[in-house]
């Protein structure tokens, strides 16, 4: 307790000092910084005006009409308007280290956990790190200087807290906005988002692409931490500060969601995948940095925006599987080569897998195919689990099970049964190729494409059998007895007509995948030249005294070979379709 004379020492005491640095004493005092010339006295005048504070709140309670009250009073006013002008200054400093325009160029990797940014160290650590010019959460650990939060606990404990908010709000905002600004976040309506053209539209999500990540990162976890450390001694005021200071967050954070409205073309679905990876990598420092109620509405507006791309990526989705049912073009592709929708929709389905992880989110909780008998039935394999079979996985084998169904019934189109079956073939082949190629074939595995390639054998033999049956069967079976004359010679003209229709009809049919290509003509070739080459040896001797022996022995063995050989290339697109001739 202190007594009368005591507290009339003590106002005595602070006087000097205070009045010395009474801002609106002289020109010297008004432009002289207290903490930037002379440290050690600026030590001296927040503990006089602790003093002082403490001499007030004994007076007010034990000598309440005492005149030294009243100097007391004038005396805290000028030294509230002294660290008013201080922490003004410092922040001001602060600005200038921690300079906007420098944030997009620096760095954001290596990001401390900001529990440990609020762990401060010696002021000498704080000059250690700003040494740092690369870094910016350092530059802001400088700002965290023992003198901004000794002039805010000095100020606040002295009844002067709005005064010291105020500063603090108009400068950090204004840096804040400033650096989003420079990031290139704008606020946008709904509308202005719905009316941008694509090409403008992309551009502005690549901008936030970069920009989240910093401001993150680097803008918000800096902010966090200096308000966490000038404030330490309130929570509610730090809580309010930081909340206000960010509240442009919230236009950063509502970007994704309106982009998320817009009309949903396949195409887009892209963008989207990044918007929402780029949002649930930094979700995890969302949380950490808007982790009070006064800051909620950007936690919450994070959630929303990952919620409507969510959305919006399931509703594509759905949208392109529709685009495959009702695909209705009718034009037949010539020679039964690779329909433009097999192309189409397996790159698009091979650009998917590349967003694995993020679809395997995306789509972990929507609902399965329309088919559920599709994975048992897709995956045939006896050890087929559906529950441990990844989301993403089925979703990519369903749009792919989607294709083959729709070039089923394009196959449908062909008048020649053969040639729907190397249509079939060819396709399957692609989308084999495809997925072996890509990460699909990680997310489809292995059984996936050995039971699909068992498909293409099945589709290859099935045209082996009605495109070449006639020639088959036009020669007579292995081991079968010597033919007379006439009856070879009527053998012989059978094949020679078999053979010079299939060929002819077969010039123009392609098969691009080059080891089908190459099965197929050695699979062909072992079940005619073999049988036909028999055939000819067992009766070339007997007809060749026979009179016009070449008009119906058009063939050797070696001459199949070399017409076989021939297949598949499509020439006659840009060649001749006639009938193969004697070589």
């Amino acid at each position: 307790m202190f007594s009368e004379s005591v507290m009339e020492e003590t106002i005595k005491n602070v006087e000097s000092i205070i009045t010395k640095w009474d801002p609106n004493s002289s020109p010297i005092t008004r432009a002289t910084s207290l903490f930037h010339s002379n440290r050690e006295e600026a030590e001296d005048f927040l503990e006089s005006v602790n003093d002082l504070r403490r001499a007030m709140h004994a007076l007010v309670s034990e000598h309440s009409t005492s005149d030294k009250l009243l100097l007391a009073q004038n005396l805290m006013q000028i030294a509230m308007a002294r660290l008013e002008k201080e922490f003004y200054q410092i922040l001001s400093a602060v600005r200038d280290q921690k300079d906007p325009e420098s944030i997009s160029a620096r760095s954001s990797e290596g990001s401390s956990n900001l529990e440990d940014e609020n762990e401060l160290g010696s002021e000498e650590e704080f000059k250690t790190a700003g040494e740092s010019n690369t870094n910016v959460e350092r530059v802001t650990a400088l700002a965290m200087s023992s003198d901004l939060k000794s002039i805010a606990d000095c100020m606040i404990s002295s009844g002067y807290s709005m005064e010291c908010i105020k500063i603090y709000k108009l400068i950090r905002k204004s840096i804040v906005d400033e650096g989003l600004y420079l990031l290139g976040i704008e606020e946008f309506r709904p509308s202005q988002i719905l009316k941008m053209n694509w090409e403008a539209l992309e551009h502005q999500i690549k901008n936030w692409l970069n920009a989240v990540k910093i401001a993150a990162k680097t803008l918000f976890i800096g902010e966090k931490a200096l308000c966490d450390h000038v404030f330490s001694a309130s929570q509610t005021i730090r809580e309010s500060c930081f909340s206000e200071i960010t509240i442009g967050g919230l236009n950063l954070f509502r970007f994704p969601e309106l982009v998320a409205k817009c009309k949903k073309l396949p195409e887009r679905i892209f963008p989207l995948l990044e918007l929402y990876e780029a949002l649930s990598d930094i979700r995890p420092d969302v949380e950490l940095i808007f982790d009070s109620e006064s800051t909620s509405k950007i936690r919450q507006q994070a959630v929303s925006s990952l919620h409507g791309l969510g959305e919006s990526i399931r509703a594509i989705l759905s949208d392109f599987e529709s685009t495959i049912q009702k695909d209705s073009s009718k034009a037949l592709i010539v020679g039964g080569g690779i329909h433009p929708l097999t192309q189409k929709v397996t790159s698009y389905i091979s650009s998917l897998a590349d967003y694995s992880r993020i679809l395997s989110d995306i789509v972990a909780d929507s609902s399965p195919p329309r088919n559920t008998a599709f994975p048992k039935a897709y995956y045939e394999s006896p050890n087929y689990d559906a529950s441990s079979t990844p989301a993403v996985s089925v979703h990519l084998a369903w749009l792919i099970l989607v294709l083959l169904c729709k070039l089923d019934r394009k196959a449908e189109g062909y008048k020649d049964m053969s040639l729907s079956y190397l249509f079939l073939a060819n396709n399957l082949q692609f989308v084999i190729d495809k997925v072996c190629t890509t990460r699909l074939y990680v997310l489809l595995g292995e059984d996936w494409v050995f039971k699909h390639a068992e498909k293409v054998i099945q589709y290859a033999s099935t045209y082996e059998t009605l495109a070449w049956g006639n020639v088959f069967s036009s020669l007579p079976e292995n081991n079968s007895p010597l033919l007379s004359p006439e009856a070879a010679k009527e053998c012989f003209q059978r094949f020679n007509a078999a053979f010079e229709e299939a060929y002819k009809k077969q010039a123009s049919w392609v098969v691009p995948d080059r080891r089908l290509r190459d099965e197929l003509k050695v699979s062909i070739a072992k079940e005619l030249i073999p049988a036909y080459r028999e055939f000819y040896d067992k009766h070339k001797v007997m007809l060749r005294r026979v009179k016009d022996f070449e008009v119906f022995v058009r063939f050797g063995p070696d001459d199949l070979g070399n017409y076989l050989s021939d297949l598949f290339h499509g020439t006659a697109i840009s060649g001749s379709t006639s009938p193969p001739t004697p070589r």
